[in-house]
């Protein structure tokens, strides 16, 4: 186990390191962006990066409707063989919080 000084500064250098590797790419409209909480252009979707025991990329869906993120989730769903033939399949499905509906990892 770390200190809690020890992991902070793991956590710091890691995030530096990885905002020096990802500066030079930009989105798709030729502008920087930050890589740590993407913003997708559509309301309540985002992407999101964690790094704590392991590090993650996520789709975070966050109408406040239940409904309405179900229904986001279920496109994702639907989506998921065009998903892994553009990104790979090293990508885990889940769903997160109490109304099964959450983001895709």
């Amino acid at each position: 186990m770390y200190s809690k000084q020890q992991a902070s500064q793991l956590r710091q250098e890691f995030w530096t390191a990885f905002g020096k590797y990802m500066q030079p790419i930009l989105s798709a409209d030729g502008e920087k962006v930050n890589w740590i909480n993407y913003k997708t252009g559509v309301k309540h979707i985002s992407f999101r990066m964690h790094a704590a025991k392991g590090a993650s990329i996520g789709i975070e869906i966050t109408h406040p409707d239940p409904e309405q993120r179900g229904v986001v989730y279920n496109r994702f769903v639907q989506l998921r063989q065009l998903f892994s033939d553009m990104a790979g399949n090293d990508w885990t499905w889940e769903a997160e919080g109490s109304d099964e509906h959450g983001k895709a990892m």
